[in-house]
């Protein structure tokens, strides 16, 4: 009977989540405004820190957002991570390898370096700033990629960049979250700290990665294929199956499980199944996509939130904007050759993600963060997920005008 509930308790959230993201994105919609961002909103607003704690059946909240309704959550970031790997040749990705790797590089070393140093300058504890500064690395991909599909700019140059940055910057703040976490569950703190075993988990990790390309980009496409799987669904069946599996391998060796879907989907963008898959899962993604944005907005809880908290929250945030506008945006400028072009790489790459909520976790568990930490770390992860999608859409807006400006200009009859 109490698992009975439990399964009624997920399904009722799941509802609730999914039509509150779907009402949102028709509003804002129609008030011209990013869609995912609405869908964010939308799991603030009905979450069980909101609205949702004010709707009791039976002494117990209508929402709650438990461990099925998270997992359910990150099964919507491999998807969404699987879709971006279909817009992405393996030979797109290696093409851009130096850039991404640059970009995505800096993406993650300047944050920290600058969170560090920063933290410890306001008074914080040597580990306790390292934690923040893990927490300023990783960017949301998901984000970038829902807000550049919804744009229409997929295929551009900046979003090429974006997502080969954004897949390295992710790879490396799992490597930083490994060796950080260790340090944290250590007896000995930040004295046990050695230079060569970080520098092999960090490897180690980066090596799992490229094994992990390589083998999708030989192996996925002579597995689905049509001339093997005829059945109607057999081909979209054996992708699902690919990329889930793909996701759960990354996750077991100490990746994040969205790597393991990207290069899957990388590995089919090239194959005769590619249209098949590409319709198959973006019908999917109309579900999972909304549903991943909303479990994100409905876990934010900000009735911690005092004076203190705000004013930390703001330096973070400051912070974690500047340090990827700086550590990404300026070498996408050189790399594009458009100051254009690579502002909008820093400005894609600015939204935090499942990471900086990880190392919030990790910070509290061990009893390294206070809970105005772990609240300003959550307060930064929402806001920079909200500024993302609206600067973008502006930048893209600004192009537009300037592009009507411009033809305008060109068309215009000479005098005389």
């Amino acid at each position: 009977m109490a698992a009975e509930a439990h399964f009624i308790e997920t399904i009722i959230g799941v509802g609730i989540l999914l039509f509150a993201a779907k009402l949102m994105a028709e509003l804002f919609l129609r008030l011209k405004l990013p869609i995912v961002l609405g869908e964010l909103l939308a799991g603030m607003i009905v979450g069980p820190f909101a609205l949702g704690g004010f709707f009791v059946v039976d002494g117990k909240q209508l929402l709650v957002i438990n461990d099925e309704i998270k997992i359910l959550g990150e099964m919507g970031a491999v998807v969404i991570l699987f879709m971006a790997g279909l817009e992405m040749t393996p030979k797109e990705f290696l093409k851009g390898g130096k850039a991404s790797f640059t970009v995505g590089t800096l993406g993650v070393v300047v944050p920290f370096f600058a969170g560090l140093a920063i933290f410890q300058i306001f008074g914080f504890e040597a580990l306790e700033s390292m934690l923040i500064a893990t927490a300023l690395t990783a960017t949301s991909i998901a984000i970038s990629i829902q807000v550049l599909s919804e744009f229409g700019k997929i295929k551009t140059p900046e979003a090429r960049l974006i997502i080969g940055a954004a897949v390295v910057d992710d790879i490396l703040a799992i490597a930083v979250l490994s060796v950080v976490s260790s340090i944290a569950g250590s007896e000995g703190g930040l004295d046990s700290i050695d230079i060569t075993e970080i520098t092999i988990t960090i490897l180690k990790v980066l090596g799992f990665f490229a094994i992990m390309l390589i083998v999708a980009v030989v192996v996925i496409p002579k597995v689905i294929t049509p001339r093997l799987w005829k059945a109607k669904g057999s081909v979209e069946g054996i992708a699902t199956a690919s990329f889930f599996g793909a996701a759960a391998l990354a996750g077991s060796i100490g990746l994040s499980p969205i790597v393991g879907a990207f290069a899957v989907g990388m590995a089919l963008s090239t194959t005769k199944v590619f249209e098949k898959i590409e319709n198959y899962i973006g019908k999917i993604g109309l579900i999972f996509a909304p549903l991943f944005f909303a479990i994100i907005g409905a876990q934010v809880d900000l009735r911690a939130v005092d004076l203190n908290v705000l004013m930390l929250s703001g330096i973070i945030i400051v912070v974690a904007i500047v340090t990827k506008l700086f550590g990404c945006g300026l070498p996408a400028m050189l790399f594009l050759k458009n100051k254009s072009q690579g502002m909008r790489v820093g400005i894609g790459m600015i939204s935090r993600g499942e990471v900086g909520l990880i190392v919030a976790g990790v910070g509290v568990t061990e009893a390294i963060l206070t809970s105005e930490v772990y609240s300003t770390i959550v307060i930064m992860v929402a806001v920079t997920t909200i500024i993302t999608p609206i600067w973008l859409k502006m930048e893209y807006r600004k192009e537009q005008r300037q592009g009507r400006e411009t033809s305008g200009i060109s068309t215009k009859p000479s005098p005389g």
